[in-house]
């Protein structure tokens, strides 16, 4: 099955690994088919936009049978990229950067991470889930060995751009930014911002929101 190299929208990119996530599931009870219909009963898509975003992929079902899972999940790994490992590094090994270094799931989705590095004389040259930490003034020349192109920054925000810049000198071409601070790269480095402080105060919200409307209904 040939993969698409059309450029897929982002929506869509992010609604795959929900399917893939469900049919491993599926396949792990033993069953060979399943339908864009009961993919969406379960992801909570309609099954005409689940049969959009597969078709991306280059992959159709079968009329009344529907996909079949091997092959779906074989097209969705090698799509998202979970089939390949991606060599990263931690930069910031404090408790979240930590828990990062501790994940070895990761793995499962084509990310290894091979080493951290920081500042702080506690944690540097020491391991974390045997994953070695350094001080981030080694990383430029240890990464001409490690050859990681994928940066997780996980530094306090002050320092952010500073530590990102740095990155993209010694070779990162992709920064998984865990930091409030939005920093900027040039056009030919990847940047993908996922802020855990934007997501609660997201959630705050619709918990006050939520709690505010139920308060008038009982009025």
């Amino acid at each position: 099955m040939s993969i698409s190299n059309s450029k897929i929208p982002e929506p869509a990119l992010r609604r795959l690994p929900w399917y893939l996530s469900y049919v491993k599931l599926l396949k792990g009870r033993g069953e060979t088919y399943v339908s864009s219909t009961r993919i969406a009963d379960k992801i909570d898509v309609s099954a005409t936009q689940i049969a959009k975003d597969l078709s991306y992929v280059n992959i159709s079902g079968k009329t009344r049978v529907g996909y079949d899972i091997d092959e779906l999940i074989h097209v969705l790994e090698s799509f998202l990229g979970f089939t390949k490992q991606h060599k990263a590094v931690v930069f910031g090994v404090g408790s979240l950067g930590a828990a990062l270094l501790s994940d070895s799931g990761l793995e499962q989705f084509g990310l290894k991470i091979i080493a951290g590095f920081d500042v702080d004389d506690s944690v540097v040259n020491e391991s974390t889930h045997t994953i070695p930490v350094y001080h981030s003034n080694e990383f430029i020349e240890r990464n001409k060995g490690i050859k990681a192109e994928i940066g997780i920054l996980a530094v306090p925000s002050g320092v952010a751009q500073t530590v990102s810049n740095y990155m993209v000198r010694g070779g990162i071409k992709a920064i998984w930014n865990f930091t409030p601070f939005r920093v900027r790269v040039s056009e030919d480095v990847v940047l993908q911002n996922t802020s855990l402080y934007a997501h609660l105060a997201v959630m705050f919200n619709r918990l006050n929101d939520s709690k505010i409307q139920k308060f008038k209904n009982s009025k």
